[in-house]
């Protein structure tokens, strides 16, 4: 193939979660971008969150790589389309590296990826040796790139793990035990980036113990230009508003982009600050934390009855997770705070202090399958029979009910636009 695109890339995974892969790819991404280099950051998996630091520390929009949700197609698109531009790419896996039904080691394999694992070395001194030779050779077709230890308490702390490593093992430097360098969290995964007032400075922090090593370049990987059929333009001449703000920030960028490809406008507003809809033929709420906003939802009279106007005017409205919870007519918070929300479905929403779902799903809308997952600490209590159920792809999984109320379309499902354009344009279609 002529059209053939060729870059360094570099797939950065763990033995587990919780060892600091998105600390590791972010302090890559902007070690990299100070050194003149364009760089493209893919998250393997569905997530909100890491990606959103990852934005920060590139510049760039981060978009999701999943060969269950999006296939194998839609993942080579996306890779080639960075690969013209970009002088690196960096992808952070998701759990450990060969966990989960569409693994990281299946991503890395399928397209050759080079595969850096980032290991906790907190509590640990030779052992660290063992378990980077076990991540190599348990599947020995993988490109093992190397090793890069994070948490460590020192200098010789950082010499012992290197040490251990069995010969010929790439040493990737050493990330330090730093408060200053953390990512903080909360019930979902990380705090969002821009509630983060010294985000930039925790990513420049964690870039600079990098300095010591300045970590060298993979090899150029090729990567071909997909197949993929272009999407029907089912949404010509429409406009679909779409919720964005701290409250309803689970965007997947290649939602938007499908709803684009499918010809539809996008207008972005505040559901928290903005007193009226934009003139808009459809409405996206998407998923984020209400929860959180309960106050402000509640005082804005204005936007809670211009959405009750838009469902009642017969006009679509998509509302995933959080965007589900503010449908309801009251939302109830884990000290017991309930608020009214939007009531455009009947019941209440009530926020759990542990996990209530956790897995990826697809439902089955009139034959037309959409795939995506499901993650959330809350319940909710409707009398409305739901419409269908999600279907979840790990043995024993919970199903997710699927909601509708004249054009309306909610569930606790976060859908992956890309894995069915056709039916997405029949979800918003007037």
């Amino acid at each position: 193939m002529t059209d053939i695109a060729r870059c360094p890339a570099l797939m950065i995974s763990a033995p587990a979660s919780g060892q600091g892969k998105t600390t590791a790819t972010a302090a890559l991404a902007r070690w990299h971008t100070r050194q003149g280099r364009r760089v493209r950051v893919f998250k393997t998996g569905p997530d909100y969150l890491d990606p959103m630091v990852l934005e920060r520390a590139c510049g760039q929009p981060v978009y999701q790589l999943d060969l269950w949700m999006g296939g194998e197609a839609h993942c080579r698109q996306l890779l080639h389309e960075a690969a013209r531009s970009a002088d690196l790419i960096l992808v952070e896996g998701v759990m450990g590296l060969h966990d989960g039904i569409a693994s990281s080691a299946a991503l890395a394999e399928t397209f050759d990826l080079p595969v850096m694992a980032v290991i906790d070395g907190s509590a640990m001194a030779q052992t660290f040796g063992a378990i980077a030779l076990g991540l190599a050779q348990y599947r020995p077709t993988l490109n093992f790139f190397g090793v890069l230890a994070n948490r460590v308490g020192s200098s010789g702390h950082a010499q012992m793990l290197a040490e251990s490593l069995p010969e010929g093992m790439a040493w990737l430097g050493a990330l330090p035990r730093n408060a200053d360098a953390a990512l903080p969290s909360r019930h979902l995964g990380l705090v969002q980036a821009d509630e983060i007032a010294d985000i930039e400075q925790r990513i420049d922090r964690a870039a600079d113990a990098l300095d010591a090593v300045q970590p060298p370049l993979p090899a150029p990987v090729a990567f071909a230009p997909s197949q993929a059929p272009a999407a029907p333009r089912r949404l010509d001449g429409h406009t679909i508003a779409v919720a964005r703000d701290a409250a309803f920030a689970f965007l997947y960028p290649a939602n938007l982009d499908c709803l684009r490809a499918l010809g539809a406008e996008l207008s972005y507003f505040s559901p928290l600050a903005d007193a009226a809809l934009p003139a808009a033929d459809a409405l996206y709420l998407p998923g984020g934390y209400p929860e959180l906003h309960l106050d402000a939802i509640a005082a804005n009279t204005a936007m809670r009855e211009a959405i009750r106007a838009h469902a009642d005017a017969g006009k679509p409205i998509v509302a995933e997770c959080g965007g589900l919870l503010a449908l309801l007519d009251t939302l109830t918070d884990t000290q017991g705070r309930r608020a009214p929300m939007y009531g455009v479905l009947p019941g209440q929403g009530q926020m759990s202090a542990r996990l209530v779902n956790l897995g990826m799903h697809s439902v089955d809308l009139s034959g037309r399958i959409i795939r995506g997952h499901s993650f959330h600490h809350a319940r909710v209590e409707c009398p409305q029979t739901p419409a269908t159920m999600t279907r979840p792809e790990r043995l024993n999984g919970q199903p997710e009910a699927l909601y509708r109320r004249g054009r309306t379309t909610a569930s606790f499902l976060h859908m992956y636009f890309p894995s069915h354009p056709e039916a997405v344009a029949t979800l918003f279609a007037r």
